[in-house]
């Protein structure tokens, strides 16, 4: 009798190899070494977008938003990130006020995600590494 693939085993095959075709077919990432903020999302994604961002050879740093992380760390983080992100549907007023004006004020570039899902992280992704190729 065969025996019965863990659940999502196949997934992370898929996942795997949809990485291993971009970098191929890209060559080096042009994210590499650069690091990102993301503000907000949902605490139990947060292992995968760092999985995805690794896939692309960047660093994601992660803030909550407020929910148990002060928002004025913030502004502590800032300096040494290269771009923000942050999922429209899942951010406090606050925190999204204060990463506005805080990537004003460092010149970092901020990028709202449509929602916290790991899909619109990759795109986002996968759009500035896109648009860092072509240049």
């Amino acid at each position: 009798m065969a025996r019965k693939a863990k659940k999502g085993a196949n997934r992370e095959i898929r996942v795997q190899a949809d990485q291993e075709v971009r970098q191929a077919s890209s060559g080096r990432s042009k994210l590499d070494g650069r690091s990102f903020l993301y503000v907000g999302g949902r605490d139990c994604q947060v292992a995968h977008l760092r999985e995805i961002a690794s896939s692309f050879g960047a660093e994601l740093i992660h803030h909550d938003g407020g929910l148990r992380e002060a928002v004025s760390r913030i502004d502590t983080l800032l300096p040494s990130v290269d771009c923000v992100f942050c999922p429209i549907d899942c951010i406090s007023h606050d925190a999204c006020l204060r990463v506005k004006t805080g990537c004003k004020k460092f010149s970092k570039a901020f990028i709202p995600l449509r929602n916290g899902s790991k899909s619109s992280l990759e795109r986002a992704l996968h759009t500035m590494n896109e648009r860092d190729n072509s240049r």
